[in-house]
């Protein structure tokens, strides 16, 4: 959790080395994600046959799911060295040309948020991925020459949030694309037992079920809470996580039953009580919990959307029946005991007759 109380599976920097300690080595270690697990432990097995590197990898997903965890263990599992950056340090294609020529032989390169790469050194990739090699420029307009490099035959691991807004080209070019899902309870449940162990902290197993119920899905928020409650049983209990221990410790951090924090319910409470369950605009909405517009939209909209509480239609925000329940209050309806959310949808998008 952020100081000002709101949960985002976005990584602060102070939590990357914390974080570190906890990531799995290897893919047997690795809880979740079955299905990426197997097809990429068959891809690593079948290069390693080859004596080969493997083909490039792309990771899609929400954040706080493991891209970062796979990139690393890719590396583990092959026996290399891991090369790290991300899309946003990438300016200009000389940067690109610098990291790809010290890459050496079999090496993985992890580039994190892909999608924000910088479109010269993206066109640049596109020859290193495909036939290891890249087109230095010298000089200026008609006497200028391009003077090609080898290079050391190489895995780039990408990982992007936002895979529809990769171009074609640079998809294309990756012969593995894995989309990490959304934990359920079970797994996470699993991560924090296995943190729990690392950490030192006593974690019953109706304890771990608390916390992951909590978790929104995404192991990166459940052992930010593990912490949370840690500090909370070492304080104002016996040092065990026990359920009854972990709901007092999430009480005091504002994180309740599904989940939510403190701007996720002020949202909700806003729509609700104030707009009568909406549509209401973004900005409107954001201006009467006080946040800016970027934080509600990329924070807690995400949530409440996959949690079934709010809808968005072309007239603004609307509230789902479950909000009003998780809000104790009676859905609105009108005469034909529609909710205002089917009545919105209702009006925008008619069906078939």
């Amino acid at each position: 959790m952020s100081e000002d109380g709101l949960i985002s599976a976005t990584a602060a920097p102070e939590e990357r080395a914390f974080e570190a300690g906890l990531r799995p080595r290897t893919l047997d270690e690795f809880v979740g994600q079955r299905k990426v697990r197997e097809q990429l432990s068959i891809m690593l097995e079948g290069a390693q046959g080859r004596g080969r590197p493997p083909d490039h990898v792309l990771l899609s997903g929400p954040p706080g799911l493991g891209k970062t965890s796979l990139a690393m263990i890719v590396a583990e599992e092959l026996g290399v060295p891991l090369r790290m950056t991300s899309g946003p340090a990438i300016e200009r294609a000389g940067d690109l040309v610098a990291i790809l020529t010290a890459l050496t032989p079999g090496e993985v390169l992890f580039l994190d948020e892909i999608h924000r790469i910088a479109r010269p050194a993206e066109e640049l990739l596109y020859a290193a991925m495909e036939d290891f090699r890249v087109d230095v420029v010298l000089g200026k307009g008609p006497g200028a020459t391009a003077i090609p490099l080898d290079l050391a035959p190489f895995t780039l691991v990408g990982a992007t949030t936002r895979s529809g807004l990769l171009t074609g080209p640079l998809r294309d070019r990756f012969g593995f694309t894995g989309h990490m899902d959304f934990y359920d309870a079970d797994e996470l449940a699993l991560v924090l037992a296995r943190s729990a162990r690392l950490l030192g902290v006593r974690l019953t197993d109706d304890g771990a079920v608390e916390v992951a119920g909590r978790s929104r899905g995404t192991p990166r928020i459940a052992n930010r809470l593990l912490r949370r409650v840690r500090d909370y049983a070492e304080v104002r209990a016996d040092g065990v996580v026990s359920r009854d221990v972990a709901q007092a410790a999430l009480r005091v951090y504002d994180v309740d039953a599904l989940g939510l924090d403190r701007l996720d319910r002020a949202v909700l409470d806003a729509l609700v009580r104030r707009f009568g369950g909406g549509p209401v605009g973004l900005g409107t909405l954001a201006v009467a919990v006080g946040e800016e517009v970027e934080t509600v939209e990329d924070v807690s909209e995400p949530f409440l959307l996959r949690a079934g509480l709010l809808v968005r239609t072309a007239r603004g925000r609307v509230a789902t029946p479950a909000a009003f329940t998780h809000l104790g209050m009676e859905p609105v309806s009108d005469a034909l005991g529609r909710s205002q959310a089917q009545v919105v949808l209702f009006a925008e998008e008619p069906p078939p007759v």
